[in-house]
This record gives structure tokens, sequence and C-alpha cells, in this order.
């Protein structure tokens, strides 16, 4: 047996012992799900692929959500309307928490509290006060957290941050990320008000948010378009730009922030802008932003892509399933005589371009099944995962921190160690609010 192959062997002995230590060699992860609507339903699947799990609890506020997630399971769960006699089910290891962000911070800290571990969606929080107090809880009470953000889990993105880190752009000055959709003219419609299905579904979906009369865009997928329960798309998509671009540069948060828009175009009822501009500049010098262009679907950089990191050397495009780094063509004047006959040599010739450095590109997935595998695996083994729960906040805080400023209309600097802003106790404030009685933040 060669060197390497005794490290594997070795290696895999120790993977076992620790996974039978845990749960028993042969035993799969009993899943609870809180949330089985839209994405709770996609990340249910994700997990459905891997053999060593089982779903034995389902939560929901609608019953043909938890019998549609029944049909597919391997198993008979058992349902729950609500999310605490959940988690009080000795026969739940781990449970995925999918609900509308305003719920998940008090959901979270329950199921860690109660001994699961937890693979949150993304956004983390709908507060910063609310994420920091998710990455305590879940420090104290030592559970295996995932955070949605199922980019960290694909091999090829991780290729893509490592060649950036390693300095193979150069120096990046910008980074830009976009979520480009043409909703005009009515988006989302504007139903009016009206009596809910249910009063206590309704009391129930509202939880520590503010009570307000009943809207049926407020429920369900919708919800994203309003501030109460969600930070909007400068969120809900720009959570996965600003990790991925903070993993590429290296970085753990930026030292200001500021934003600009509004609901210009739109006729819908909307809180959240259809026009969003955010700027935030990162030690070391470079600018990054997230654009929501939602009235003009017109492509905003060379390639269509989600994020473009622009680096001295070269330019790389971050697409779904792939990145392609585009060489930059340098062009040195300095050694370049400025005498008519040299003049005369550089429109014949041209100044001297050269590539700053070798194309690049690499094609993966970035499934959510591997997210979940990887999950599940650090169930078993105890390690953290590839998107532990202060990577998925910090680069949550970031977004919700543009809110901010965008809300306040402030050039906003930010201590990322104290999590606090230097210039404005007015933004502090906002930083968390104020829970509905009886909720509490545990």
């Amino acid at each position: 047996m060669s060197d390497s192959s005794r490290r594997t062997f070795t290696a895999s002995l120790a993977t076992a012992a620790s996974f039978s230590r845990v749960l028993g060699a042969n035993d799969r992860v009993r899943m609870g799900y809180i949330g089985l609507g839209n994405r709770g339903d996609q990340v249910h699947d994700a997990f459905l692929e891997h053999g060593d799990n089982q779903t034995t609890a389902v939560c929901d506020l609608r019953d043909d959500y938890m019998d549609f997630a029944i049909r597919k399971s391997r198993a008979t769960p058992k349902k729950y309307g609500d999310y605490r006699g959940l988690l009080d089910d000795k026969e739940v290891d781990a449970v995925v928490i999918a609900t509308p962000d305003h719920w998940h911070a008090l959901q979270f800290i329950d199921a860690c509290n109660a001994g699961k571990d937890v693979y949150v969606e993304k956004p983390l929080s709908l507060t910063v006060f609310e994420g920091r107090r998710m990455v305590e809880t879940a420090r104290r009470t030592q559970r295996v957290t995932q955070v949605g953000i199922h980019r960290r889990s694909a091999p090829f993105l991780k290729e893509a941050a490592e060649f950036v880190r390693a300095g193979g752009l150069g120096q990046v000055t910008v980074a830009r990320s976009f979520h480009i959709l043409n909703q005009w003219p009515k988006g989302i419609g504007n139903p009016a008000g009206s009596a809910p299905p249910s009063e206590a579904e309704w009391e129930q979906w509202l939880g520590p948010a503010p009570k307000v009369p009943y809207n049926r865009n407020r429920m369900f997928y919708n919800f994203r378009w309003f501030y109460h329960y969600s930070g909007g798309q400068l969120t809900n998509f720009g959570v996965h730009y600003m990790d991925m671009i903070r993993w590429c540069l290296g970085k753990e948060w930026p030292r200001a922030v500021t934003a600009m828009g509004g609901k210009y175009a739109v006729e819908d009822n909307r809180e959240i802008p259809d026009t969003l501009e955010a700027l935030w500049e990162f030690e070391g010098g470079t600018l990054v932003s997230f654009s929501q262009y939602n009235c003009n679907a017109a492509p905003a950089d060379a390639q269509r892509a989600e994020i473009e990191l622009r680096g001295t050397k070269g330019t790389m495009y971050i697409h779904g399933a792939r990145w392609e780094v585009v060489p930059e063509k340098i062009t040195d004047l300095s050694t370049f005589p400025r005498t008519p006959l040299d003049r005369a040599s550089e429109r014949a010739y041209g100044p001297s371009r050269k590539a700053a450095m070798e194309p690049r590109s690499a094609k993966g997935s970035q499934d959510t099944a591997l997210h979940a595998r990887n999950f599940l695996g650090c169930v078993k083994s105890r390690a953290r995962c590839t998107c532990d729960i202060e990577i998925g906040h910090r680069s949550t805080a970031a977004t919700l921190i543009a809110n901010i400023a965008h809300k306040t209309r402030s050039y906003l600097e930010w201590d990322g160690q104290a999590e606090r802003f230097t210039n404005s106790e007015a933004a502090n404030r906002l930083l968390h609010y104020k829970y509905r009685a009886p909720y509490k933040l545990g």
C-alpha cells in the first residue's frame, strides 16, 4: 500500500468511526421539515436524493403541502401544525427551516435549544441582531448548522473562489451582481384587502411581525415583496451574490455601504423597490454592487452573468453552471516616447498590447443536493458545514445593512466586528425591530 493510499484508508476508517459514534454506521439521519411551500419543497427534494436520511416529520400551515411531501417520502412522516411539536419529537435528529424570513430566528433558536441540528434557508435572518443571536445560540448548543447558500457546496465555484483569492485576476477593484427581470407593468398585482381564509392561519403566519390587515400578496411566495417578512430581492438574490463575492475576495464584511432606488414603474402593491443600486466598499480597495432592475431586462454585462469580478489582469463572469475568465489586454504606453516619428509608428502598428493572463473556465453544478449532502455528512462527523451559521450570517448582514442605507438614504460606515454603524445612531436603531407580543427572541 502506498503512503497516499494508506492515508486515504486511515482517513476513511476515522470517518466511519465518527459516523458510528454519532448515529450508528447504518442509521439514517431523521429529518423534520418546517415549511414545505416552494423552496421548502425544493430542499426536501434535494435531501430525498440521498439514501442516508429519512423524512420523519413535516410541519406547515397548509395540509396540502404536508400531504404532498408525505407522498414523496420513503417513510410515513408525522404531521404537525405547530413547529414546536415537531421540535419536541425525540425521533427527529435534524430540521430544515424553509419558512418566511421573519420566522427563521425564532425557529432556529428553538431548534438548537431542542438539540436539533439545523439546515436553515437563506436569507438567514430579517435583522442583523437576529443573525448574531442565532450564531451565539448555535455555538452555545454545539449544533451543526448549514445556511442554504448552496453555492458554497459546489466544487467548481470553490475552484473559482480559490483562483481569485490566489491572485489569479490580479487586484479585484470591482465586483458587480445583478437581478434583472422585467415585471412591468403589473408585477405581483394589486389585490384588494379581504378577510383571511383563516384568522388562526393569518395569526400564525404573522408570528412576531406587526399585526396588519390581511392581503393575499403578503402570504406564501409573494411575502418577499414586503419588508415585514423579507428584505426583498436585495436579500433574496443578493445574499447568494454577496456570499460568492466575499468568498472570492476572502473578506469578512464591508466597511461602508449606500443604496438608492425605489418603486418607479411597476403598478402593484409591493413595498420593496422595482429598481435599486446598492454599493459596498471593502478593505483593500474593492467596490461591490448589486443592481436590481425589474422594469427592464436588457443584459447588464457582456455575458449576461449573475456576477462579474473585474481584476487588473482579467474579468471573471459567474453564471449558474459555469464561470469564465476573460484576460485583460494591457496597453503599455510607458516606454513609448511621444515624438512625431513614434506617433507615426503608433498609427501604423498600434501601441504594444499583450494579454495579462491565460483564459480560464469551468463548468459544474450548484444543485442544492450537494449542499444537503454536505449537511448530512457533517451531522454525522460533527464537522462544520460549508456554509456554517457564521458564514451565512455575515453574507446576510451585508445585504441587510444595505437595506438600512436605502431606508435612511445614507452613506453608512460599518464596524463589522461590533456589528454597528459608526456614523449613524438612527441607522443602528434599525438593526432590529420590536417583536409583537407574546413573541420573544430566545
